[in-house]
């Protein structure tokens, strides 16, 4: 099976991409932004299934999904992602998408959900898709104002403050000091330990 897996985050595609060839069953072309995945699209035989990053750039939300839903009928689109909640899940699929993949799925799920997906069948964990969990009611929004919790959430996903800078749009100085103001808040030693302390209390 030939999957086209994009994913802005380098490390965490890659361990993904990783997992899928060690099984015999996947060839993975790998993409780290939109741009890249409309090139593949052009350069590689169709794919069974590509598998999207939700926060990656060119994304711009779900509008990235309906541009490539639209390029690669019927071909099967699926969103993966490590902060997009159960009402992004539900409108991907709405949309067209496949699947929905919460990045804190275990490796195994992971691979058995694209073979589904693969396959031409829909998934999305019936766990996370029935999770009852308000984010505007979770304990951190009690500290945090709304953009600090963007910033956090990204910081999560181990990106550099320039990253950050770029994708909310915000200039690199002032993301430092909100980081600082996060660190200071969560009475957290630094950006890694904030970033615990988020997953720690359930905010992935």
């Amino acid at each position: 099976m030939r999957i086209l897996l994009a994913d802005d985050h380098e490390l965490v595609r890659e361990t993904i991409a990783a997992f899928l060839e060690s099984d015999g069953t996947f060839h993975v072309v790998q993409s780290p932004d939109l741009p890249s995945v409309e090139k593949a699209l052009i350069a590689h035989d169709p794919f069974d299934l590509i598998l999207l990053d939700y926060e990656m750039p060119g994304m711009n939300g779900l509008a990235g999904l309906d541009k490539i839903l639209e390029a690669t009928r019927p071909r099967p689109v699926a969103l993966i992602s490590g902060s997009a909640n159960k009402d992004i899940a539900e409108q991907a699929l709405e949309r067209g998408a496949s699947g929905f993949l919460p990045k804190s799925m275990a490796a195994k799920s992971l691979v058995n959900a694209i073979k589904f997906m693969a396959m031409g069948e829909k998934y999305a964990p019936i766990d996370f898709m029935t999770q009852e969990v308000n984010e505007a009611d979770h304990p951190l929004k009690e500290l945090l104002t709304d953009r600090e919790m963007q910033v956090l959430l990204c910081l999560t996903r181990g990106l550099a403050n320039k990253e950050i800078a770029r994708e909310i749009e915000l200039q690199e100085v002032t993301i430092k000091l909100h980081v600082k103001t996060l660190c200071r808040k969560l009475e957290a030693k630094n950006r890694t330990h904030a970033a615990m302390i988020a997953k720690e209390a359930g905010l992935l």
